[in-house]
């Protein structure tokens, strides 16, 4: 029974011809072409943000070691009234890996005034690429009780 189109005003036969019945070789060979292009192209894209995710949180928890080291350091100001000065190394553990800093501290040209460079790496000898670097200036509390 031939059936009719209602928008065209057609009568089409309900047997389609078997040439409109799948893809050619060529479609198919074309469409797995685009595919062989596309997939490794989005797999290095995966890959490189995996890293840049990585290195984004190893600079964040570096940064975390950094300024809690700053903060010792202001506590033993409070606690003692007086800073360490030179070179100061110590690990720290955090996010369940180890953590690396070096500190040194120098007074600077105001009297009582410290700077104090914090560096940060996830290797044990890893000072000369650090992942973080952190410049902290503090004051020394004056024996005479002023600030």
């Amino acid at each position: 029974m031939p059936k009719t189109d209602l928008l065209r005003g057609e009568t089409t036969s309900s047997i389609v011809p078997r040439a409109f019945l799948g893809f050619t070789l060529v479609e198919v060979m074309v469409a797995l072409a685009v595919v062989a292009v596309a997939l490794p192209a989005l797999l290095v894209t995966l890959s490189q943000q995996l890293d840049g995710l990585r290195y984004l949180e190893d600079r964040t928890h570096a940064q975390w070691v950094a300024a809690n080291r700053l903060a010792e350091l202001r506590l033993v100001v409070g606690a003692k009234g007086s800073l360490q000065t030179g070179r100061v190394s110590g690990t720290e553990e955090m996010a369940g890996r180890s953590w690396y800093w070096w500190s040194e501290g120098v007074e600077t040209e105001v009297p009582g005034f410290f700077r104090y460079e914090i560096v940060v790496s996830d290797q044990e000898d890893g000072e000369a690429s650090p992942v973080h670097t952190l410049d902290g200036y503090l004051a020394q509390e004056q024996s005479n009780g002023a600030r």
